[in-house]
């Protein structure tokens, strides 16, 4: 892995559809999920086309002979005969790190769990910012580790949480404590208001727990069509389109592979134009009704 790997982030500002085509059950258009795990995530090609085109990477834009053209061409390449080349930013897939679910108690729950922790701290690693974390424990079925030393908003007086149909016997732990101070700087820096509601609303469950939510706990919404000279609802235009809520958060890795062209520009100087700031982008399908409005951020 490159020395310059960083992090990136995405947080989800409305609900967020990136579609894999038609569905084979009730759900007409589904979102992306992984082939194993079944847990949805935004694919790493998506991001760098939202990456690029906020950038304003135009074919003429990279065509061009300035500097800022130097630097898209770069970044993210060129299609033609003569010269065409790869684009060195490399977006892995961004993964689930914590999924919103309704809560009976707080609203709702940033919900996660020790496999996706543990999946999530390798990424860390390999981009040098999982020293301090400690290695996730093991959860019950029965139960629900909170931070400890945050007052949590999950839980009643007699320390019960509620989740969607499921209930868990709610227990303060130092390492959730650890993981939700962690992800809060890095989803929310220079924020202490929206860290400590993400401490507040921090929680890890069993796998198989979460695994069921992860499939549950998504948005799905009836669509119809209608007759425009009618002004009714046209015949079978009735389908079921599934979206990420808003609140997912979600974690890749991006980092700059070989640069070519060699035209004086290196690896440090893309990383810092197009991997630092910052990022409002819109992702996915279903723009025009406000869908896949994203916070993408860079540690």
């Amino acid at each position: 892995m490159p020395a310059n790997t960083k992090m990136y982030w995405l947080h989800a500002l409305t609900p967020l559809h990136v579609g894999s085509g038609r569905g084979m059950g009730f759900i007409d258009l589904p979102i992306v999920r992984e082939k194993v795990t079944k847990w949805p995530l935004v694919p790493g090609s998506a991001v760098k086309g939202v990456v690029a085109d906020h950038s304003g990477a135009t074919k003429d834009a990279r065509e061009s002979d300035t500097p800022d053209g130097k630097l898209l061409k770069a970044a993210f390449g060129l299609s033609g005969d003569d010269y065409s080349n790869s684009g060195s930013l490399v977006f892995t897939d961004a993964r689930l790190a914590c999924l919103p679910v309704r809560s009976l108690y707080g609203t709702f729950a940033w919900v996660t769990s020790p496999l996706l922790l543990l999946r999530l701290k390798r990424d860390l690693e390999l981009a040098g910012l999982a020293s301090s974390l400690p290695e996730p424990e093991a959860v019950t079925e029965q139960d629900l580790h909170c931070p400890q030393g945050t007052a949590s908003a999950l839980k009643d007086a007699s320390n019960k949480v509620y989740l969607e149909d499921l209930d868990f016997a709610a227990h303060e732990n130092s390492i959730a404590a650890t993981w939700a101070d962690k992800i809060a700087s890095w989803v929310f820096p220079h924020d202490p208001t929206w860290q400590g509601e993400f401490k507040k609303r921090f929680a890890v469950i069993a796998n198989d727990s979460f695994d069921f939510l992860s499939e549950t706990g998504t948005e799905v919404n009836a669509h119809i069509r209608i007759e425009q000279e009618k002004k009714t609802v046209a015949k079978g235009a009735l389908w079921y389109e599934e979206a990420l809520p808003t609140e997912t958060i979600l974690a890749g890795l991006v980092w700059c592979d070989r640069v070519y062209p060699k035209n004086g520009t290196t690896q440090e100087q893309l990383m810092q134009q197009f991997c630092t700031a910052e990022l409002k982008l819109q992702i996915g399908g279903k723009a025009t009704v406000g869908k896949g409005q994203i916070r993408c951020l860079f540690s």
